[in-house]
């Protein structure tokens, strides 16, 4: 790694552009205060979906572990294909209008769902490429996401802005398992992802209306295939001694997660007996603990530093977590034992994703950002998470699904090692990096 130069982060030269914020906090700042607004709603609309895709499946068409496992697939199977290719899109591009797209175009595709529905033809075939095309455009918009906020706030104020931005997501967690639920039983599912559908418009709206022009992309001086840019963002990935190690951890870490993402909906109703209303106050209590993880994560992060900050967060939340494989009894101490790793354990997750965002955007060259968030995506939703979800479906068979669920746990837990065994326990700030490796 290069030397940091003054008063930036290394490896942020070469065409970096960042925004000059003069906003004591960044509830201030009047075009971050419009990415913000936009991004609750979708996430709000997005966890909704999440829910009720679930229960569409579950409830109106019948599905089981497979069906359940080919949906998770079809979602994944997207960003591996387009994953990489979205991200030499997004470094070639402005980011802004790429979100504007994706956002716009999947709202067309959500309302598709209760259309169908409404017809009496919505089938499994459906759902699988409604996830797929959404995944696709999602692939290209998480890609450009984490790339376009440096260039709004300056990199100076990541942590900060991804603090506030994760306070999205929790509100949405908060919120959104309630009212899908809600919806679901007033409305029905499918209609219930009417709400998705919905936020995607009003994001692309808050996208529209930030003022602050997008600094120009660099100038290409050559016309390089895009074979060629895919494969620098690989190697940058694979020779970095930061990058590499959360990237691992990232792959091993999804592969198990997406036992969860096949199994938990049908662990909490079918073996604890939890009703859909007790599920989804489950789900929100992550939300909870998520938006006191927001709050606290910039606290945190100061005090132990990005890497310790990373490593301890997840190692709580795994320790927390073995009460999900663990959980039995009545139905109240079972609820609570499913109830208090949603909470807490969201919590710190949240701390341990705003530093590992942070590093990632601290760490990459803005000129090949989008292709190292690409790369994370695919290697983990791409190509880890269906492996796992396939696996999740093999093993709930042989094992049943409590059993898939303690395997999801453990391989989590695990996972963590890749953290511990690399330079990110000595490295509070981005910069720290470059030192130690000089």
């Amino acid at each position: 790694m290069p030397k940091p130069r003054p008063g930036g982060v290394p490896g942020l030269g070469g065409g970096y552009h960042s925004a000059a914020v003069t906003a004591p906090s960044l509830w201030q700042h009047a075009d971050f205060l419009k990415l913000w607004a936009g991004q609750t709603v979708s996430e709000l609309g997005s966890v909704v979906t999440r829910t009720a895709v679930p229960l569409v499946a579950l409830l109106v068409l019948g599905a089981g572990p497979l069906q359940m496992a080919l949906l998770v697939v079809a979602g994944s199977l997207a960003v591996l294909l387009v994953g990489f290719l979205a991200g030499a899109w997004v470094d070639r591009l402005r980011r802004r209008p790429l979100l504007i797209g994706s956002d716009a175009v999947r709202a067309f595709v959500l309302f598709s769902i209760p259309l169908a529905y409404a017809a009496g033809v919505l089938r499994m075939e459906q759902l699988y490429i409604a996830t797929f095309v959404e995944g696709c455009l999602g692939a290209l918009f998480n890609a450009a996401y984490p790339a376009y906020v440096p260039s709004l706030i300056g990199v100076d104020r990541v942590v900060e802005g991804n603090s506030k931005l994760a306070t999205s997501s929790s509100i949405a967690e908060i919120g959104g398992p309630g009212l899908a639920g809600g919806l679901v039983q007033l409305v029905s599912a499918p209609f219930a992802i009417l709400v998705d559908a919905v936020s995607f418009v009003v994001s692309a709206v808050s996208l529209l209306l930030i003022r602050a022009p997008e600094p120009p992309r660099p100038v290409r001086e050559a016309a390089t295939p895009i074979r060629l840019e895919i494969v620098e963002g690989l190697q940058l990935v694979r020779g970095h001694r930061v990058l590499f190690p959360i990237v691992l951890r990232s792959v091993v870490a999804h592969v198990a997660g997406s036992f969860y993402g096949v199994l938990y909906t049908i662990y909490l109703i079918q073996d604890l007996h939890l009703t859909p209303f007790l599920l989804g106050i489950v789900v929100s209590a992550g939300g909870v603990g998520s938006l006191v993880g927001s709050f606290f994560a910039s606290r945190v992060i100061r005090r132990l530093g990005l890497g310790p900050a990373l490593i301890w967060s997840a190692t709580g939340a795994a320790i927390l977590g073995v009460l999900t494989p663990l959980a039995q009894g009545p139905l109240l101490l079972a609820t609570a034992m499913v109830f208090v790793p949603q909470l807490v354990g969201d919590g710190l997750q949240t701390i341990e994703g705003i530093a590992e965002l942070s590093l990632i955007q601290g760490l990459s060259p803005d000129r090949i950002l989008g292709r190292v968030n690409a790369t994370l995506e695919v290697f983990s939703h791409g190509i880890a998470y269906p492996i796992g979800a396939l696996t999740a479906a093999a093993v709930a068979g042989v094992i049943g699904v409590r059993g898939g669920i303690a395997l999801g746990w453990a391989g989590m837990a695990i996972s963590i090692l890749a953290l511990v065994l690399s330079p990110l326990p000595r490295i509070r700030e981005a910069s720290d990096d470059a030192a130690l490796a000089g």
